[in-house]
């Protein structure tokens, strides 16, 4: 069966200091390694209701990283033309609903553009009460979940969750991302040069290894994709916070590798991760 490195009986018990450093031992107990009686089941199915019309790559970045952070199974549910370089893509992904242990949403589309059909799919997705990405264009859904959430806001969509100016984000971080937190009653991972990741009691947890090349597009995609990969495979966690650290840090390690110190694209970020995983696992 599935040996989980570390669940909510077997974490480390390193204390929640405020503002503690999040690191690569630390996000090292957040990897699930398959046993020998596992099957893609029992791994984690993750599903996916992101892309758009206009932003088709988003659904194709989340899954990509996501299967090559370590699940069982992706689902993805979105329109035509993203099911379709989805698949293109990542021909093993599967296209049609099903059990899930959890959701990555929002990615690549815009709350005032959001079609019925995919209005439907994020409303099934928040009322099944697993473990949930809100990422992007679902970041105003918070209110519907019924399962534990994870809000990923970058500084504007914080600004904007919380109706303050984007500047004001920036001169406190740490204060927002604690009052998104309480606001919403979610973990709230915070992005930018140092991620900040905020727990609704207060606690509060930084990853520092990202690279300046990480700010390209499509790389809050991939983030997504990691975080859902690890709760799919954690999907029985109340603490959300240490999964959501730990995703940020495998992010930021896989761009240091791909970066090598210029330029990568994000999919260059999702290839290195099977290695950020292996090392972590080893």
């Amino acid at each position: 069966m599935l040996r989980v490195v570390s669940t909510r009986d077997t974490a480390p018990t390193y204390r929640e200091h405020m503002g503690e450093i999040f690191g690569r031992d630390e996000a090292a107990a957040w990897i699930a390694v398959p046993g020998d009686d596992d099957d893609k089941y029992t791994r984690g199915v993750v599903g996916f209701a992101t892309g758009s019309a206009r932003y088709p790559g988003a659904a194709v970045l989340g899954v990509e990283a996501a299967l090559r952070t370590g699940v069982g199974m992706v689902r993805y549910l979105g329109p035509g033309r993203a099911t379709r370089l989805v698949l293109q893509s990542r021909p093993e992904t599967v296209t049609t609903d099903g059990r899930v242990q959890a959701w990555v949403l929002g990615s690549g589309q815009d709350p005032a553009e959001r079609d019925e059909l995919t209005r439907l799919q994020i409303e099934t997705a928040l009322g099944q009460g697993v473990p949930v990405v809100l990422d992007a264009g679902a970041l105003d859904v918070w209110q519907r979940a019924t399962g534990p959430r994870v809000l990923t806001p970058h500084a504007g969509e914080l600004a904007r969750l919380l109706g303050v100016a984007r500047e004001e984000v920036l001169a406190d971080r740490e204060a927002a991302a604690r009052r998104a937190a309480e606001t919403t009653g979610g973990t709230v991972l915070l992005k930018g040069a140092e991620t900040l990741i905020a727990s609704p009691g207060g606690e509060l947890r930084r990853v520092r290894n990202a690279t300046p090349w990480l700010a390209t597009a499509g790389a809050g995609d991939a983030l997504a994709g990691i975080l859902g990969a690890l709760l799919a495979t954690h999907a029985d966690a109340t603490d959300l916070a240490p999964p959501a650290a730990a995703a940020a840090w495998i992010h930021g390690e896989a761009a240091q590798r791909a970066s090598g110190g210029g330029p990568f694209t994000v999919l260059d970020l999702c290839a290195a991760l099977p290695g950020v995983v292996r090392d972590l696992v080893a």
